[in-house]
């Protein structure tokens, strides 16, 4: 120990800078890198972690200027060194303050692991209750089947294992994996001995979940812990009740619509347990984490993953794998779709990808009809947002008992409306994209999917009085269009704007799942995880607008949507249909689904390389934010004059480019106009220093022209 009695301590704010302060005397506590302390900064109190002691200050520093802490916070959770580490890790890598990433990262919480464990003991002792009870009303009736009573069993011996407390590694979860399965395990195994990411590249339906959770349950039979990434909640949710079939107590479930106070008990928990595995989003990254072994991101290329505001601007999967690699952790990436920049890590051998080809419960190839819209207009086929020929498949499909999912990208009645006599659009006043009509039984509301901004809706322009037409069909639409053409069908919706009620979300889901809906409605949410026994058709409207996107990645996230969605067909066996309603049935993304498709991913990946994309380069977007459209672009084009003078050397050798300053597609948000500068990087080995001297040139003009608060920095922007 020394006797420093001064300290840096991180404050969650955006400082550039990581304060000292003075022990005073009056403090007998003994202050350790990592506590809790009290302090005051510019007139208000914080909470701040000790980063490092010092015996003396900067040359460059008064003692009369440094200030004496507070208190030291006992009660709270010290924070461990490799937290702090992987925090500052973090700020480099995302061009953002340390500060800023504590203030994401850090609950404070006490815990005591005593009871903890106490806890976590009385629980596993009503599960095993509640196992008994539900085996013996069971073995009661004659209605249940021996198969209900066999799981049971299992089940009931596995939470008796655990409640005995046998010797650790002992428990078997009962995880029983094909041979497809095994074959696919091995390979993660090897991957991992030559201490490399895994990329479980398995087509949808082929049992990922079971090849996690035994990999899952073999860490945690060593002692070491789990973090297990999903994108989003909804996957949470149907993946809680199947793992905590497999790991009881020890399972704890960690994002954001769990109230504050089980996210804080779930903090204290994982601070303090000495096993368990952590269900979560990407914000369950930043839990008090300590002696994990593996690390688990499913669904490794979705966007969801990304935190667009506010900073650190981070990407879950890329964070995730800075973690693991921070506590000498396994991990293991996977998806029917992976990124383009999981395959080029493949490629270049830093991950090592493993497939698995053949679906979990077998089954033929699901069948791909792609519908020429425009031809079916020609000759009077379509019957609004239906062909002739969709709606025949869907009449054959419920005539067989079976059950259809329309997917169409755009929650909504329509995506946007038109004045017939001006030709006016409306669009919102704060973010400048057009309006969406929704209609519901009190009233009709012009809703922007932005901002949420909405104004109500009589069907009038309100610039010259003529009426307004919907453009486009949005799942509301089609919901009511479906309804005329089925109308002995039970049809239902699941988007947004159903999900926003928990429990009608959860409604929607069990009835389908069951088998008491004919036909489920919904957007990008329905292409996720689900398990349907009894769906045999997908169809996906207006799929075109998937590519009129102003991104560069818009063919690699259809493809992405597309398979997915596709994997919810015929999941249990027998034969399915996967229909796409296209006007441009001839576009690579899908005859991707038609023909051969071990080329695409190749094009896409040699398109990349040419235009300077990622991955072969990295993407930094600037951000410019103003109340004043004018302004914005002054001060847009001085800081890009200053990042082209920062990025000089770079750009002459070809290494840098820099591109605008531009107007997004996304103009106007909450009152402030947006100007985007673009910079790309190669990779080489000295990105990080090429970020570095990015960010203090931009430090550097906020502090000339007193522009603090209107700028922004996006790394690897998805």
């Amino acid at each position: 120990m020394t006797d420093a009695r001064y300290i840096q301590v991180i404050l969650p704010l955006k400082l550039e800078w990581v304060p000292y302060y003075r022990i005073p005397d009056s403090i007998s506590a003994v202050v350790e890198a990592g506590d809790k302390v009290r302090v005051n900064f510019s007139g208000r109190e914080y909470i701040g972690v000790v980063r490092n002691l010092a015996e003396r200050l900067p040359e460059d520093l008064p003692a009369s200027k440094v200030r004496p802490i507070k208190s030291v916070e006992t009660a709270l959770a010290r924070v461990r060194k490799e937290e702090i580490e992987l925090w500052q890790q973090i700020a480099d890598y995302y061009m953002c303050t340390v500060g800023e990433v504590f203030k994401t990262a850090c609950p404070a919480q006490t815990f005591n692991r005593e009871e903890i464990e106490a806890r976590k003991k009385e629980r596993l002792k009503a599960r095993v209750e509640r196992l008994r009870e539900s085996l013996e009303k069971a073995r009661a009736s004659k209605r249940v089947k021996e198969s209900t009573r066999e799981r049971l069993e299992a089940e009931l011996a596995i939470q008796q294992a655990k409640l005995e407390e046998k010797k650790k590694g002992s428990v078997d979860t009962g995880i029983v994996l094909n041979s497809a399965q095994n074959e696919a395990i091995a390979g993660v195994r090897s991957a991992f001995k030559a201490k490399k990411v895994a990329l479980l590249h398995g087509v949808t339906g082929s049992g990922k979940t079971e090849i996690y959770s035994k990999l899952a349950a073999e860490a945690l039979a060593k002692g070491r812990n789990v973090l297990y990434l999903v994108p989003e909640i909804a996957l949470s949710r149907q993946l809680e009740e199947r793992l905590e079939t497999f790991f009881g107590e020890d399972l704890l479930v960690f994002h954001s619509h769990e109230t504050q106070a089980r996210r804080g008990q779930v903090a204290t928990t994982v601070a303090g347990s000495t096993n368990y595995i952590v269900l979560g989003t990407r914000s369950a990254i930043f839990l008090p984490h300590h002696d994990l072994g593996l690390v688990i991101v499913d669904e490794e290329h979705d966007s969801s993953y990304k935190q667009d505001s506010p900073a650190p601007r981070y990407n879950g999967r890329d964070v995730a794998i800075m973690l693991a690699k921070s506590q000498g952790a396994d991990v293991i990436l996977g998806s029917a779709t992976p990124s383009l920049e999981a395959l080029f890590n493949c490629q270049a051998g830093r991950f090592s990808e493993i497939s698995l080809n053949e679906k979990y419960h077998g089954g033929e190839p699901v069948e791909v009809e792609l519908i020429d819209t425009r031809a079916e207009r020609k000759k009077r086929g379509m019957h609004g947002s239906f062909s002739r020929k969709l709606i025949q498949h869907i009449s054959e499909t419920l005539e067989e008992g079976a059950q259809v999912l329309i997917l169409r990208s755009r929650r909504s009645y329509s995506p946007a409306v038109q004045c017939t006599e001006c030709g006016d659009i409306p669009k919102c006043p704060r973010c400048n994209v057009s309006l969406s009509l929704h209609k519901t039984a009190s009233n009709d509301r012009l809703v922007c999917h932005h901002c949420g901004y909405s104004v109500k809706f009589d069907g009038s322009c309100q610039k010259c009085g003529g009426s307004m037409e919907g453009l486009g069909a949005g799942t509301q639409k089609i919901e009511e269009e479906a309804a005329a053409l089925f109308p002995a069908a039970r049809i239902v919706r699941l988007d947004s704007d159903v999900a926003k009620n928990p429990k009608e979300e959860a409604r929607v889901v069990k009835e389908f799942a069951e088998g008491r809906t004919d036909i489920l409605i919904g957007t990008q949410m329905v292409s996720k995880g689900f398990d349907f026994e009894k769906l045999k058709l997908v169809a996906v409207m207006q799929a075109d607008s998937m590519l009129a996107v102003q991104d560069f990645r818009a063919d690699e996230r259809a493809v992405q949507l597309l398979e997915q969605v596709r994997g919810r067909c015929a999941r249990r066996g027998g034969k399915g249909l996967f229909v796409i309603q296209t006007s441009k049935p001839e576009h690579p993304v899908y005859t991707r689904f038609t023909e051969d498709s071990r080329g695409f991913e190749e094009n896409l990946l040699s398109e990349r390389k040419d235009f300077g994309y990622p991955p072969f380069y990295r993407l930094i977007y600037i951000n410019v934010r103003d109340t004043y459209a004018d302004k914005a672009d002054r001060m847009a084009a001085a800081l890009n004059a200053a990042v082209q003078m920062a990025l000089g050397r770079r750009m002459e050798n070809g290494s840098a480019g820099v591109m605008g300053p531009y107007v997004p597609a996304k103009e106007i948000e909450d009152g402030r106009h947006t100007r985007t500068i673009r910079v790309s990087l190669a990779r080489s080995k000295d990105l990080a220093a090429a970020k570095a001297g990015l960010r203090k040139a931009v430090i550097a003009f906020e502090i000339q022209n007193r522009y603090d608060g209107h700028i922004t920095i996006d790394v690897d922007p998805v």
